[in-house]
């Protein structure tokens, strides 16, 4: 995936969760973060950023945050992307053969999981979940307590005992991490229910992907230690 009319900028600070000043050209801007989390680690003051210039010249924000530096890595931290990424990915079989049917946002019970597949006789949901927190290259989720999390996996669990595949796709949003862990510091009972469904059958991918400025693409399997 490709973001269009990139340009770089200083961050300086993050009044809430929808937006953050960043000094662009000279000129301090009010951005939009297309990312709800804290992302603490990584948007700090100084921090080397990239953002995709809108072409909507009544938006109230001129730019969108996606990409931030820590240190010399790249890490996209725009929440959408993910999905995008994985229906691409999904769209080209890297993983499932026969793909008859990709269908988003698919309600089973009370949870609306991201993806629904059909291949084959094989019946599948898909929960994709972007991961941005990283530690000495460890990579973890959440970064903040997730009850909504919670209330997917458990729901996954059901899928199964119905007759249903299920997949929770962790997509790392940047490269050359070592593997990657529930972060039990941050919700415990997020780790709880993850550890409980690979013990229930819930199948757990991890890849990491190539970031740059201005694009992102899903690359290669990642360890996981539950």
């Amino acid at each position: 995936m490709e973001y269009k009319n990139i340009v770089k900028g200083k961050f300086i600070d993050r009044p809430n969760r929808f937006i953050a000043h960043v000094e662009i050209d000279g000129k301090i801007e009010t951005v939009h973060v297309k990312n709800t989390g804290r992302c603490r680690e990584i948007l700090i003051s100084g921090a080397e950023c990239y953002l995709e210039k809108s072409d909507n010249p009544n938006r109230k924000t001129g730019y969108d945050l996606v990409t931030v530096k820590k240190g010399e890595r790249f890490i996209n931290i725009d929440s959408q992307l993910p999905n995008a990424l994985v229906e691409e990915w999904l769209a080209n079989q890297n993983i499932f053969q026969e793909v008859s049917l990709i269908k988003r946002e698919k309600t089973y019970g009370s949870s609306r999981f991201d993806f629904y597949i059909e291949a084959g006789n094989r019946k599948i949901f898909i929960e994709v979940k972007g991961v941005t927190l990283e530690n000495d290259n460890v990579v973890s989720f959440p970064d903040a307590p997730t009850n909504r999390g919670i209330k997917h996996i458990n729901e996954l669990i059901s899928a199964i005992e119905d007759g249903y595949e299920a997949y929770i796709f962790f997509v790392i949003q940047m490269k050359d991490v070592d593997y990657f862990t529930p972060a039990w510091d941050k919700h415990k009972e997020f780790g709880d229910a993850l550890v409980n469904a690979y013990n229930n059958g819930v199948n757990i991918l991890v890849y990491d992907c190539f970031v740059r400025e201005n694009e992102v693409k899903i690359m290669d399997s990642v360890p996981f230690k539950l």
